[in-house]
């Protein structure tokens, strides 16, 4: 794998080659990762993997014409037929309109915040092996679990670098750190599976083996003989690590694209108040040591703080350079790329700012209602903002979290859910996208 400086100089040189073959415009980017895994399970060593992979992806314009080729072969001969292909291709392809590099006076120049993102650190896989067996260890001992799926702990490292031939060259870097098990209780058709796992930057930042192993027992030993529930409108409460999902719901009706195509439940919505007053979703891609952070963004943009929902309104789109032409806008800073074609959008270190109300006090007027712990099944629909969605969890009544309950369903509309949603104070910093336990009345039910 290339470092910084190295995939810098690749990309540029690959932004020469496409300019030689022809190409009006272009831009390159170089995607390096390197994993080392291991798993455990019942004590034992089950498997230890090592991955490393190289990408080059050029994207090539020709007037308003544009073709994306990639390759994992660095070497100048066929760095120079990729160039010729690519542009080759654009000449045949049909036109489009918005299609094109971010506009040159908004590009980033430069010098970009230290991020912290990338640890020094590298743990061997001796050291991997024994988080591993620790976590495991934990969550075994925890009564009532009678069976495991393994336990596991990695290392990852990542280069990114981006070149465009109008001027911007950037790079960055980054390591993760992981630990998860996974656990069975009871027996026959009586067991129930569930999980823990956290993942962060820089090992220092995650907690110990153990924590997580105990947290994959309890969890798994408090889903034994779940009960059923009655259909019928109630409250439904929304776990922290289920509740990111109606987030990611939300950003996928804001992408630029969506809009565009008319493909979105917020169509007509830039403005709206979709959420009570005092409720603010930040958006921080600046955040030192976050999952998703980055200084520069697909196109080359600088990115920066901001508030999708201030103060329970909608504030905007999210654009890249091609979305923002055919809306008549600004792009924002939120372009990523995933390998070749032209870039997506999308948000990074995201976080539901918390409530007033304790967990505790958010419950304790429901008389009947549910605590989601997980969800099950993809029943939403993206353009009408129709939700319906496959659970398990806990019942609560008379405002006190009662057994475990399954096999039911929640139904909703988007809209309608983000009005009535409400946070409590238990907001945790761990992951991408980071919510509060969300309580959403009235929503349908569908139990026995």
């Amino acid at each position: 794998m290339l470092d910084t400086a190295q995939a810098q100089d690749r990309v540029t040189a690959l932004i020469e080659r496409a300019r030689r073959a022809g190409a009006d415009a272009a831009d390159a980017i170089y995607s390096g990762s390197a994993s080392e895994s291991v798993t455990v399970r019942l004590g034992a060593l089950e498997d230890v993997e090592r991955s490393e992979s190289e990408h080059l992806d050029l994207r090539v314009f020709v007037g308003r014409r544009s073709a994306s080729i990639g390759s994992s072969d660095f070497s100048d001969a066929a760095l120079s037929e990729l160039a010729e292909r690519a542009v080759a291709m654009a000449r045949a392809a049909p036109e489009d309109q918005f299609a094109g590099l971010a506009p040159d006076a908004l590009l980033t120049r430069g010098p970009f915040p230290d991020l912290d993102l990338a640890d020094s650190a590298e743990p061997s896989p001796q050291a991997l092996r024994e988080q591993a067996l620790a976590a495991e260890d934990a969550a075994r001992a925890v009564a009532g679990v009678t069976n495991s799926e393994g336990g596991s702990a990695s290392a990852s490292a990542r280069t990114f670098a981006l070149a465009t031939s109008h001027g911007f060259v950037g790079a960055s870097s980054g390591t993760g750190h992981a630990i998860s098990a996974t656990v069975v209780a009871g027996e026959g058709s009586g067991m129930q599976r569930d999980y823990a796992w956290r993942t962060a930057r820089h090992a220092a930042d995650l907690p110990a083996a153990e924590e997580v192993g105990a947290q994959a027992g309890d969890r798994t030993v408090r889903r034994l003989n779940p009960g059923k529930l009655k259909s019928g409108p109630m409250p439904v409460v929304f776990d922290p690590r289920v509740g990111g999902s109606l987030i990611g719901h939300l950003l996928g009706a804001m992408s630029g694209s969506a809009i565009a195509r008319r493909a979105s439940f917020l169509l007509d919505k830039d403005g709206a108040q979709l959420f009570a007053r005092g409720l603010n979703l930040i958006d921080d891609p600046l955040r030192r040591r976050g999952l998703s952070s980055r200084a520069f963004d697909g196109e080359g943009l600088a990115t920066a703080p901001r508030k999708l929902v201030d103060d329970g309104r909608l504030t905007g789109w999210l654009m890249d350079s091609a979305a923002a032409r055919q809306l008549g806008g600004t792009p924002t800073g939120h372009a990523v790329r995933g390998g070749g074609g032209a870039p997506g959008v999308s948000a990074s270190n995201l976080h539901l700012e918390p409530g007033a109300l304790s967990v505790e006090e958010l419950i304790a007027d429901i008389a009947e209602g549910v605590l989601v712990t997980e969800l099950i099944g993809h029943g939403v629909n993206g353009v009408t903002g129709d939700y319906s969605r496959g659970a398990s969890g806990y019942r609560i009544v008379g405002g006190v979290i009662e057994g475990p309950v399954a096999e039911f369903t929640v139904a909703g509309n988007l809209l309608d859910m983000f009005a009535r949603l409400t946070p409590a104070n238990d907001l945790e910093w761990y992951r991408s996208v980071n919510v509060p336990t969300l309580r959403v009345d009235g929503m349908m039910v569908a139990g026995d």
